[in-house]
Parts: C-alpha cells; sequence; structure tokens
C-alpha cells in the first residue's frame, strides 16, 4: 500500500477527489491509501460472488441491490473500498447522482483477502464495520482456504469459519446454497471455471 502525496483531505473533498488516474484509494485518517491491483484470482471469486448474491436477491423477489468496489464511510476521515456490498434500495436511492460511498450501514459486507490486505480484512475492517454496525461481514480468504462469517450480536462479531465442502451459513442469505469449495474453484482457472 502506497500513501499518496496529498498530506491530508476530509472525507467531503474524498468524494470529489480527482487524482487523475484509474487507481483505487481508501481514506484512512484522512490520508489516501492506494489499494494494489486485485489478482485474477480476486476478480474470479469476487465475480463468483456478486453473480451468487444478485441470483439469491432476485430469487427472493427483493429490492436490496448488491455493489463491486462501492464506498463505505466507517468515520469521520474515514472510507473503505469493498470487495462487495449489499444495500436496500433507499440506500442506493440516496446516493443516485453521488459518489457511491454509504454512509449507513450495509446489509452485508464480502473482502476477499490478498497477501498485503491481511491486517486490514481481518483487524482493521472488521472493527471499522462493527463500529458502522454492518451486521454480517464475510472475510473470503483463498490464502488460508476458508471464509470467516462475522455476525454483529450486541456490537460485536461473532466468528463462524467455513472450510472445505460446509455450505455458508448466512443470516441475511438464509436459502444461499454455495460452499467454500465453490467460491475457491471459481478462482482457480485451472479447474475449468
Amino acid at each position: 500500500m502506497v500513501t499518496t502525496p496529498v498530506t491530508s483531505i476530509t472525507f467531503e473533498e474524498y468524494l470529489t477527489y480527482d487524482h487523475g488516474n484509474d487507481f483505487h484509494y481508501e481514506l484512512v485518517d484522512g490520508k489516501l491509501e492506494l489499494m494494489n491491483p486485485p489478482t485474477i484470482q480476486h476478480f474470479l471469486i469476487v465475480d463468483f460472488l456478486d453473480t451468487a448474491l444478485k441470483a439469491e436477491i432476485k430469487r427472493c423477489n427483493s429490492t436490496w441491490l448488491c455493489f463491486r468496489e462501492s464506498g463505505v464511510r466507517t468515520g469521520r476521515n474515514k472510507s473503505r473500498l469493498t470487495d462487495l456490498c449489499v444495500v436496500t434500495l433507499e440506500q442506493a436511492r440516496e446516493l443516485l447522482n453521488a459518489s457511491a460511498v454509504f454512509e449507513s450501514p450495509p446489509l452485508l459486507i464480502v473482502e476477499v483477502v490478498s497477501p498485503e490486505s491481511v491486517k486490514r480484512d481481518y483487524r482493521h475492517k472488521r472493527s471499522e464495520y462493527a463500529a458502522l454496525e454492518v451486521p454480517e461481514y464475510w472475510i473470503v480468504d483463498p490464502i488460508e482456504s476458508k471464509i470467516s462469517l462475522l455476525l454483529l450480536e450486541d456490537g460485536f462479531y461473532e466468528e463462524t469459519v467455513f472450510t472445505a465442502s460446509e455450505k455458508i451459513g448466512s443470516r441475511t442469505f438464509p436459502e444461499l446454497a454455495i460452499t467454500v469449495d465453490q467460491v475457491f474453484s471459481a478462482g482457480n482457472l485451472s479447474q475449468g471455471s
């Protein structure tokens, strides 16, 4: 992660900041932090989960929406980029013609771990999303071949870890029928996924 030359920036400035490139930044305590480009495995896993969650939203005839790489404000001068987040139609309407940075908690956030994001996904985002009261947070870890599902209980996350052929037990999507193996197979091109 590289910090940009900008020394300090407010959340409001972040929403309209034009960095003149196609890179993605998170705002952390008033500083822009450059996010490394994802791997192909990362893209494939996010694509699989995006497709699965959107299919489940459609099957349930829900008005929820699933977005990739939207922002979530997690502090006064702090905004994180999610790999996936599920929000209500009302939340999306509030940002229809604005930067896609949600200030109210999404229903579900999914982060896919990469070697440089381990601490950020497991520690920093976990505490920030809990403080924001995001009800469900998935940490999808292809390095450890596990998915940690965190459910908010009394302000703290209760963690359940799923591996191998276990079905992911989502509270937001209780009838979702995908396994950990399916998620990680999606990121493996050698298996013809």
